[in-house]
């Protein structure tokens, strides 16, 4: 028999470095900075800045008080240090926002100029205790459905435009019309800023994009209220990223908290992400695009995090088409998100997500899958017999292989282990070891190739324990817990192409050992030692 395995680490993760800042200090009021929340401080930040950099580099400090602005250029060699009790409010105003060429979503983009902006910069740093607030309320559509009546009918009186369906508000007419408006332009080829800029209103910016730079540090201070994505490093090297709290209204569109996007060399440690969208998110482009850059994020640790909302606690994907590999993730925290570790992505991707190695998570009240694994993203073929039709193997097929997955605990999920994976390249190489979860669902698994389930005990209020369809080359080994009051299986096993599954030592009840194959899997393809 074709034995389950799954590769031990044989990479080192490389020291990731940190700017190097010169001494040289400047405070913001020297330039004649205002904190009142109402003076207009652009011109004070462009000159402090200005000066540091004309004396090689050095530190700008922002003192305790209410900083308006508009986007702020960072440089090389150059450190922004928000003290505790500054607030810098980023203006409302789209015209303080010039378009720029840039990236979104995993591929080239004209955007409006993000609020903390960077390009080409080394050794550039943000530290302190105080806030940088993006005033992403000027900029974002809301959903109907995630307000309640007051919240929607105090939005849909105070301005801008609500769509005829009457479930989507838009803070102005070019903001509704950009995506249609957008898209046409494209069409025609036209790529240069001017030419958007009757839809500037819709071109969110993220609050922080920095780009092709190297030796970032992000350390101690609050990243707020984003119009888009929050933090984005983009084509960087040696990012780190520290003690930070990242804050977005639950209901922000493309509120993410944190993509680190064809970045090398990362450590993100120590912070806190409360968002609307994915909260520590690893992409690498989209589909051509992405795999034309060819830039994978790779060698990224990220430890002793804590998740309070967001669409994923951990992401990789959807946008991976430049790979994602050698990650560690450690001691994190998910509270309430709607997925705990998230893998995502579809046909037309390609890239390939391999060598990662996840320990030491701790989950709680998930609203979906607590870990899930979903190759059919954006279309509607992960469910019933379409999952099962292959197709071409070709550069846009997804890849994911060889995932580690340890010392895990999650109490409450509505399915405690997901995999859709893909006909023609199942999901393979896995592990998942040390794991207790409650779920309405146990462990429900769809092409899957090479997994291992060791020490896993789950009990789901509905289904047996574990679900296996089109699954091969799996070993359970000491399942433990027990099924809903009516499902007596420890395992059901479906699908033609389903073989080599044994199931050994069992920790469940004598009672809880059902073992189940439908018609069309062959009878020796399931072995379970202790029934």
């Amino acid at each position: 028999m074709n034995q389950p395995k799954t590769k031990e680490l044989t990479w080192t993760m490389p020291e990731v470095h940190l700017p190097s800042i010169p001494g040289n200090t400047v405070r913001l009021t020297d330039y004649g900075a205002v904190g009142d929340g109402r003076t207009d401080n652009t011109e004070a930040f462009r000159r402090a800045i200005e000066d540091c950099v004309k004396a090689g580099g050095g530190r700008v400090v922002i003192p305790p008080g209410l900083w308006l602005t508009g986007p702020i250029t960072l440089a090389s060699r150059l450190e922004l240090h928000a003290e505790e009790g500054a607030v810098v409010r980023f203006s409302r105003r789209y015209t303080d926002y010039p378009l720029i060429s840039s990236t979104f979503e995993g591929g080239p983009s004209i955007r409006c100029q993000s609020p903390l902006n960077a390009e080409s910069a080394e050794d550039v740093a943000i530290t302190g205790k105080g806030v940088f607030d993006g005033g992403g309320e000027a900029w974002r559509p809301v959903k109907r459905w995630k307000m309640t009546e007051p919240q929607w009918n105090r939005l849909a009186s105070s301005g801008g435009v609500v769509e005829e369906s009457g479930e989507v508000w838009w803070p102005s007419e070019a903001a509704r019309n950009g995506a249609a408006g957008v898209e046409q332009l494209l069409r025609k080829g036209k790529k240069e800023p001017e030419d958007f800029l009757p839809y500037r209103d819709y071109l969110r910016p993220n609050l922080l994009s920095f780009r092709k730079c190297k030796r970032i540090l992000l350390d101690g201070p609050t990243f707020q209220n984003s119009a888009a994505w929050n933090l984005h490093p983009w084509a960087s090297e040696h990012v780190t990223i520290r003690r930070v709290t990242v804050r977005n209204p639950w209901y922000a569109q493309n509120g993410d908290g944190l993509d680190l996007d064809s970045c090398r060399f990362a450590l993100v440690e120590g912070c806190t992400f409360d968002v609307g969208d994915d909260a520590i998110c690893l992409k690498s482009g989209k589909d051509e695009a992405g795999r034309a850059l060819g830039l994978p994020t790779e060698y990224v640790t990220i430890r002793d995090c804590t998740v309070y909302h967001g669409h994923g606690g951990f992401v990789i994907g959807s946008e991976m088409s430049g790979g994602v590999r050698r990650v560690q993730i450690s001691d994190c925290l998910f509270m309430g998100t709607d997925i705990g570790l998230r893998f995502k992505s579809a046909r037309g991707r390609g890239g390939v997500v391999e060598d990662i190695h996840i320990e030491r998570i701790r989950m709680t009240d998930i609203a979906g899958e607590a870990i899930s694994f979903h190759l059919f993203y954006e279309g509607v073929e992960g469910s019933g017999t379409a999952r099962d039709e292959s197709h071409p193997v070709t550069e846009e097929t997804p890849i994911f292989r060889n995932i580690q997955i340890r010392d895990v605990d999650c109490a409450g999920a509505d399915k405690a282990f997901l995999v859709n994976g893909l006909a023609e390249m199942p999901l393979e190489g896995v592990s998942v070891r040390n794991y207790t979860a409650t779920a309405r669902e146990g462990v429900v698994c769809h092409q899957v190739n090479q997994l291992v389930l060791e020490d896993v005990t789950v009990f789901p209020t509905e289904g047996p324990l574990v679900k296996l369809h089109q699954s091969r080359n799996v070993e359970i080994l000491r399942l433990g817990g027990a099924g809903g009051e009516s499902d007596s299986r420890m395992l059901a096993v479906t699908g033609a192409a389903s073989a080599h599954i044994t199931c050994r030592d069992s920790r469940t009840a004598p009672t809880h050992r059902s073992v189940t194959s439908a018609p069309e899997v062959d009878s020796r393809t399931v072995v379970a030692t202790d029934q």
